[in-house]
């Protein structure tokens, strides 16, 4: 008889407006992709599940439900903001490869995100690589970052679903990891 562990993981989606975060869940959840461009307001949750076969044995598997919440950038972070931060377990971190300033302000959320969760574990996400004739964000700025908040890092696409599935499958194996 197969034993099931079921983990509840709470991640946020921090990056500037215009960064793709909204079209990464939607790519990762229900594999779809929209080219107009809706700005989110406050807080969308959705909920993909992992199912991953325990090291200790074949018999013994995980249930991961991921409950990702798609937060919308603010300039400033008050009380009700930093209330969707609580309980965090991991965010991934998204910058849009076209506009640099979107890696230049990354302290503006991670620094908040990080007092209130200083376990949680982070993924940053270069997204619209397909886009990358247009790219203004220098690579190894990026890298760099990644470096300084020793993070995994992804080049994306929501568009094409390039690494998509890489980036939230890594972020997934870290928080099982640390079970």
């Amino acid at each position: 008889m197969e034993k099931r562990a079921v983990i509840s993981k709470k991640i946020c989606m921090l990056g500037s407006f215009g960064v793709g975060k909204t079209s990464l869940v939607r790519r990762f959840v229900y594999n779809t992709f929209e080219e107009k461009y809706l700005s989110t307001i406050g807080v969308q949750i959705s909920k993909k599940i992992i199912t991953s076969v325990a090291k200790k044995s074949p018999i013994h598997s995980e249930q991961l439900n991921l409950i990702l919440w798609d937060l919308a950038h603010v300039e400033k972070f008050d009380s009700v903001i930093k209330s969707y931060f609580r309980g965090s377990h991991g965010a991934l971190i998204v910058f849009d490869l076209t506009r640099a300033q979107t890696l230049r302000i990354a302290d503006v959320f991670l620094k908040p995100y990080l007092e209130m969760n200083p376990e949680s574990k982070l993924v940053f996400v270069g997204n619209k690589i397909d886009q990358v004739d247009q790219a203004a964000i220098d690579v190894d700025q990026f890298l760099h970052l990644s470096d300084m908040y020793a993070t995994s890092h992804f080049f994306t696409s929501a568009k094409t679903g390039e690494n998509v599935e890489d980036a939230f499958s890594e972020l997934a194996k870290l928080l099982l990891t640390s079970e």
